[in-house]
């Protein structure tokens, strides 16, 4: 089964070089001619693409941090077929050896199926958020990570579970006109909605609350601004950069 862990390893690494690639700066430097870290927030994210590269700059930059999100999902979704053809292929009923060990035969193999299945989808929406959030490209600084979440979601979660989040996220901003309160609120949801689809896995239910709490983190500036009264409204601009 180790063969097993380094592939589902390399597929973290691969998704986690996926998430990491800085659209935001990309965009600004090749059609505007700037950096957006100099510019609003100095954040690399959609949201202040929009406010200081306008609406098809934010647009861009939105679909293609969704897309990478998106992107590392399908690969999970290939990686885990790829890994359970080669192992029925190769060794039928080694799918209990160290997944399932008390079941055998093919209710071990479903179940050592489901695990090498939800483990790629889930390596993948943490790989791809945290590559966002942590990118090499900028010395380990990056975005806050929800656009390339959302769009791992819609695999690890299903599109239900992804609209749901989308649906979080819109109404809280829809009400309050601050992205960053519908972005925390989307990320204190995960978890919630992760207890319930990965019922009875906890490492599962682990992995998207880790995953959700970074989030959360890289919005600890914008959570104080939003206790100050001073975070920035949709729709608003922000003339000078904030730490």
């Amino acid at each position: 089964m180790l063969s097993i862990h380094l592939y589902e390893l390399l597929l973290f690494v691969v998704c986690f070089l996926l998430g990491s690639i800085p659209w935001g700066v990309v965009i600004s430097r090749i059609f505007y001619k700037r950096d957006i870290r100099e510019s609003g927030s100095g954040n690399i994210g959609s949201t202040n693409a929009l406010r200081t590269l306008g609406k098809r700059g934010g647009a861009a930059v939105f679909v293609l941090d969704f897309g990478k999100g998106l992107v590392a999902g399908l690969l999970a979704l290939w990686a885990s077929q790829a890994l359970q053809t080669a192992l029925f292929d190769g060794v039928p009923g080694a799918l209990a050896v160290g997944y399932s060990m008390y079941l055998s035969g093919e209710e071990a193999a479903s179940e050592g199926a489901a695990v090498i299945h939800r483990t790629c989808v889930i390596a993948a929406f943490m790989a791809a958020t945290l590559g966002h959030i942590f990118s090499p490209w900028l010395k380990f600084k990056g975005g806050k990570g929800v656009a390339v979440a959302i769009g791992a979601l819609f695999v690890a979660f299903g599109p239900v579970g992804a609209l749901i989040e989308i649906a979080i996220f819109a109404v809280v901003v829809a009400v309050s006109r601050y992205v960053s309160a519908g972005s925390v609120a989307a990320a204190v949801a995960c978890p919630f909605i992760a207890l319930y689809l990965y019922w009875g896995h906890p490492l599962a239910i682990a992995a998207f609350l880790v995953t959700a709490l970074v989030v959360i983190w890289a919005h600890r500036g914008n959570i104080k601004r939003l206790a100050n009264g001073t975070e920035s409204k949709l729709g608003q601009k922000k003339p000078e950069p904030q730490q």
